[in-house]
């Protein structure tokens, strides 16, 4: 099964799976809901309330380096490991990640980039999300079984390289080597809307360019066409030919720009995993570009 699965399955293909009762070792269904606390929603007791039948809870906040001092940073291999064994997925697992956002995907794609970062290929989104999926008048349920624990081994290898840093970042200013993409929506980007974190002011990294993230789905909620994506990155002045790196609030919806050119045929794009919560953190003032308030000296 690794390396033979799309990237986005349909609603119609994953309810015939769960009727078909092949959910199990084989097959994994995994909610990644995860909100910015500026919605006061809870994502696991909704997962409790409501959730795809088979599904189990992945929480983007547990599974996450805890010694850093910015959200859900990346964890270790052997932590990566022992929490998605915890979930039923083992090495061979087809898994597959959803979300119960109203834009019909948020989190989902960062699981999904977590998933290929840890060296697992077979894992796909679930195009539309929770929201989608109801519109298809699909089944919920609030029943829970957890699975049985098996064995994952997550081997990062040269995928290490996949994850910028912030002198990795700063670096770029100095010496333009590769495109910087952000997925926040645009004024967060332009610095004239708040982020949704204290003490962070809105603005954006020297150089990068804005791709809202929900911009790469339609309005049920499922992703565009290729052929749309493709027109999307061109329209921005992103050259899919080239090495693309991807940014946002904290390293979530960045995830979405790396589905959407993986679609277009540029798998393996790079996260500055830090994002803006970091940057704006360590920058000097002149490197918060900013219409807003900006950074102060």
């Amino acid at each position: 099964m690794a390396g033979q699965v799309k990237a986005l399955v349909g609603a119609k293909w994953l309810a015939e799976a769960i009727r078909s009762n092949r959910v199990g070792p084989s097959l994994r269904i995994l909610d990644a809901s995860w909100y910015l606390p500026t919605l006061n929603r809870n994502a696991a007791e909704e997962f409790r309330q409501k959730h795809i039948p088979g599904a189990s809870f992945f929480d983007i906040d547990e599974c996450s380096d805890s010694s850093s001092r910015f959200d859900h940073m990346l964890p270790g291999e052997e932590q990566f490991s022992q929490y998605v064994g915890n979930l039923g997925v083992g090495s061979d697992t087809h898994v597959v990640v959803y979300d119960c956002s109203d834009f019909g995907s948020f989190a989902a794609p960062r699981v999904w980039w977590m998933f290929r970062f840890f060296g697992h290929s077979s894992v796909s989104v679930l195009s539309g999300g929770l929201k989608h999926w109801l519109h298809e008048g699909q089944p919920v349920t609030d029943q829970y079984h957890k699975p049985e624990p098996v064995q994952f081994k997550a081997q990062i290898n040269e995928r290490s390289k996949w994850v910028k840093t912030y002198e990795d970042v700063l670096q770029n200013i100095k010496q333009p080597k590769y495109q910087l993409v952000d997925a926040r929506v645009q004024g967060r980007f332009r610095g004239l809307e708040p982020e949704p974190r204290p003490e962070t002011e809105p603005g954006h990294i020297p150089g990068s360019i804005n791709m809202p993230f929900p911009n790469f789905m339609d309005p049920t909620g499922q992703e565009r066409p290729v052929e749309e994506l493709k027109q999307m990155f061109g329209d921005a002045g992103v050259d899919l030919q080239k090495p693309l790196w991807v940014t946002c609030g904290s390293g979530v919806t960045a995830c979405h720009i790396a589905l959407a050119a993986h679609l277009c045929g540029h798998p393996g794009v790079c996260l500055y995993d830090g994002s803006w919560s970091e940057w704006f953190a360590k920058a000097a003032p002149e490197l918060v570009i900013s219409e807003g308030k900006g950074k102060q000296q």
